[in-house]
């Protein structure tokens, strides 16, 4: 398979839409509906969207990437980055928990742990060492009194 290709498959939306995939089709095999999942379950979706958006305008809006294994332009502290280092991944596992409640895949919600885990693995760790070599000190201390996920 071609080089940019195999780059292009290996981004956290399309792990996300692995992992999405699995828990659907273990939904399938045992449903187990929660009382108002469909409800809850959008309401993670549409947090996790929303926080999403918010973390990319800001990134955006100070001219850095948020396209995993670029190097970032700027260090980026404030606003829903306060809370978490990794607004948009969190995002991603609040949408991944959403879809399992909404599809009845409540069994699989380890799954999402599961992709927490390979996300910090796959990308966050290489992410982290660019931003620490890049920012050094500024970084150092603001990895001390932000937490990873939340």
């Amino acid at each position: 398979m071609h080089r940019d290709v195999l780059e292009w498959l290996d981004l956290p939306p399309v792990w996300l839409a692995v992992f999405a995939a699995t828990g659907w089709g273990a939904g399938q095999l045992w449903p187990v509906a929660l009382p108002w999942g469909g409800w809850i379950g959008g309401g993670l979706v549409a947090a996790g969207v929303v926080l999403m958006t918010l973390a990319v305008a800001q990134m955006l809006g100070l001219r850095t990437t948020f396209i995993p294994r670029r190097d970032p332009s700027a260090l980026v502290t404030g606003g829903v980055f306060r809370f978490s280092r990794n607004p948009i991944y969190l995002a991603d596992a609040l949408v991944l928990a959403g879809l399992l409640i909404a599809w009845q895949a409540v069994w699989a919600l380890p799954l999402v742990a599961a992709f927490m885990a390979f996300i910090a693995h796959r990308f966050i760790r290489g992410e982290e060492a660019r931003i620490a070599a890049r920012f050094g000190a500024a970084w150092r201390n603001y990895a001390a009194r932000t937490r990873r996920w939340l």
